[in-house]
């Protein structure tokens, strides 16, 4: 028996961006598009992501990140999003959860201590 094996060809007029393999606990740098009137601006937003929900196009992911005052500031991110410039894996961290809720009821240094698994370039 011969295999045949199927190739898919898009034929969208968009340029399909490709965005990293990342899942919760790893700490990631978001470059977000935020349109300000007549001008546009990139704001990055850096966190550790605590989940990732959806399927298909309404895939969304959370970020979490420590702001003035240890004031924790949650962000959801549409995955698939046009206004997502690019998103940085700055470094993997070590759980064995798919969702860090936990991290909800961490104050300060606390929050943001997840063992690192390897070091990203």
């Amino acid at each position: 028996m011969e295999e045949t094996q199927a190739v898919a060809t898009a034929t969208t007029t968009k340029e399909e961006k490709t965005l990293p393999d990342f899942r919760a606990g790893d700490t990631v740098k978001v470059h977000y598009k935020i349109i300000e009137g007549d001008h546009t601006r990139i704001q990055p937003f850096e966190g550790i992501v605590i989940c990732r929900h959806g399927s298909d196009v309404s895939k969304t992911f959370t970020v979490r990140r420590i702001a003035a005052d240890s004031v924790g500031v949650e962000r959801i991110f549409v995955l698939k999003s046009p206004n997502i410039d690019k998103i940085e894996v700055l470094k993997h961290g070590k759980v064995r959860r798919a969702k860090l809720y936990y991290l909800r009821d961490k104050v300060g240094r606390a929050a943001m201590r997840i063992k690192e698994l390897k070091q990203v370039k």
